[in-house]
């Protein structure tokens, strides 16, 4: 009965931890499959595009914590369209690697995605030293 008790309380906390933090508007998450495990301490960098300038500006520097998570990128705005553009996330990834004493071919990597809308935005990456991978998470 305490195994069963343990376990709902497990899933009852994981469930409410890993739900999105509805103030923000965008997310991500760094899980190395080289290891199976979460990236903590990597440098991820937002910008967005100015479609004027056509130039790149910077929004907000972020580490990702134990769980390799950001949850708190993008604050919703008032105007329903303030978030709407093109934005990049780099993911400094080099201190990462040399700290696992392990050679990569990608010192940082960048994802370029678009807000079209008010809902939420989850943009994870799994990692190897010679690969990844992204995809619009929920």
């Amino acid at each position: 009965m305490k195994k069963l008790l343990y376990l709902f309380f497990v899933i009852i906390f994981s469930s409410v931890s890993a739900q999105e933090n509805k103030e923000f508007q965008l997310s991500s998450h760094i899980l190395d499959i080289t290891l199976g495990k979460p990236v903590e301490n990597v440098d991820v960098k937002l910008e967005k595009y100015n479609e004027t300038t056509k130039q790149w500006i910077s929004v907000i520097n972020k580490k990702t914590d134990k769980n390799g998570r950001i949850g708190d990128f993008l604050p919703k705005g008032k105007d329903s369209k303030s978030n709407y553009g093109k934005y990049k996330l780099i993911f400094f990834t080099e201190d990462y690697f040399k700290n696992k004493n392990m050679e990569s071919f990608y010192p940082f990597i960048e994802v370029v995605f678009q807000i079209q809308d008010n809902q939420h935005y989850h943009v994870p990456i799994t990692l190897s030293p010679f690969g990844y991978s992204t995809y619009r998470g929920s």
